[in-house]
């Protein structure tokens, strides 16, 4: 398929709520498809269609390791509907805020729900690296970013380095 360019803060489509898929058709197929495509060349574990620009609750991931098979995820319109009651706290990073990582708390385990590519509805329950897996990308449909976890001082330093380097770039 094909590997799309992958936005990067302070592009204002990743701040911005995805609308809903209305049903799964070859359109949405070839979204999922290429999302795997590009996120598998960033390379990274997880990518939502608002960060290639793409206003749909479309979310692929695969946390397989480097030697293991691949297993891809595609959920479409995913909603968490619940979370566990013990917390964690992980190094994240995000395709849309290159070579970044702080860390940031989020609950253990989550139970999502969501459609797959053939059309099923699915629940799934997840915990550890997965759950925060899911909990980050979804947070991607509704305009949220893992930096906004950080304290105000960690988050305005990451803003106004990207604003910096997109002024730079524009010239």
């Amino acid at each position: 398929m094909a590997v799309r360019p992958i936005l990067v803060i302070p592009d204002a489509r990743l701040r911005a709520v995805a609308d809903p898929v209305q049903g799964v058709d070859d359109e949405i197929k070839t979204l999922a498809q290429d999302m795997l495509d590009t996120m598998y060349d960033a390379p990274g574990i997880g990518l939502a269609a608002p960060q290639i620009g793409v206003m749909k609750r479309v979310v692929v991931m695969d946390l397989a390791g480097e030697d293991e098979k691949p297993e891809p995820m595609v959920l479409i319109n995913p909603e968490i509907t619940k979370f566990g009651d013990e917390m964690q706290v992980t190094e994240e990073g995000c395709l849309s805020i290159p070579e970044l990582f702080y860390e940031v708390e989020r609950p253990n385990a989550v139970t999502v729900k969501y459609t797959d590519l053939d059309g099923n509805e699915v629940e799934k329950a997840a915990e550890g690296k997965l759950a925060v897996c899911i909990q980050h990308e979804l947070d991607h449909l509704d305009g949220v970013l893992y930096i906004d976890y950080l304290s105000r001082l960690k988050r305005d330093r990451v803003l106004k380095k990207f604003e910096k380097a997109a002024k730079r770039a524009a010239g």
